[in-house]
């Protein structure tokens, strides 16, 4: 397939990066609603707001910038603005959507799965349009070029650290509910994306 087609323009990228961050916004908001955790960088900054009562937003944005230099060198300029971006967006909607969006009474197994679907949804978006979320996912990126060990695994590694340190942090229940909605963001991207068309973090 011709390379050139494959590219997209800067309205594009715009909407693209606007979808994917207010599809993750409205995610997260779900998630917190719910008391649930999640893994990678989000999952991270989930767990610090909920054991401080620092907000969400500042935590993950502040979190994210050590990794924008390794970002840089693996992806180049363009891919750490697109993502500085739709990070920055992201934690203005998670500061913001509380005062519009109101959730009632959900059952867990549901708003886990919805959850999923839409993070899964919000993260393809972005990785289509040359732009990520996580800064762990470019660190796991940075440690496989450097050292071979698989990012995958470093990926793994870190979300398995989170939910372990969430089992002493919130009920386990929550816990397990939170994993089925990490199992179904990883399938969703599994199933839809495409490494060979599209960069992923």
């Amino acid at each position: 397939m011709d390379q050139s087609k494959l590219q997209h323009g800067i309205i594009d990228d715009a909407q693209g990066i606007a979808y994917g961050s207010f599809m993750a916004a409205a995610a997260v908001v779900l998630l917190t609603h719910l008391g649930f955790v999640t893994g990678q960088t989000a999952g991270l900054a989930i767990l610090i707001s909920y054991t401080t009562g620092w907000g969400f937003a500042p935590v993950f944005f502040v979190i994210n910038l050590p990794f924008y230099w390794l970002g840089y060198r693996r992806f180049g300029r363009v891919f750490v603005w697109k993502s500085f971006a739709a990070v920055a967006l992201m934690s203005a909607l998670v500061a913001l959507l509380p005062r519009w969006l109101e959730f009632g009474a959900i059952n867990p197994a549901v708003g886990a799965i919805l959850f999923g679907t839409m993070t899964g949804s919000a993260l393809l978006a972005l990785f289509r349009h040359g732009a990520s979320l996580g800064g762990v996912g470019v660190l796991a990126l940075y440690v496989q070029d450097a050292t071979g060990f698989r990012a995958g695994w470093v990926q793994l590694a870190f979300d398995a650290l989170v939910f372990t340190a969430a089992l002493f942090l919130r009920d386990w229940h929550l816990v397990a509910w939170s994993f089925l909605g990490a199992v179904v963001v990883n399938l969703v991207i599994a199933i839809n994306h495409r490494r060979d068309r599209y960069v992923a973090t």
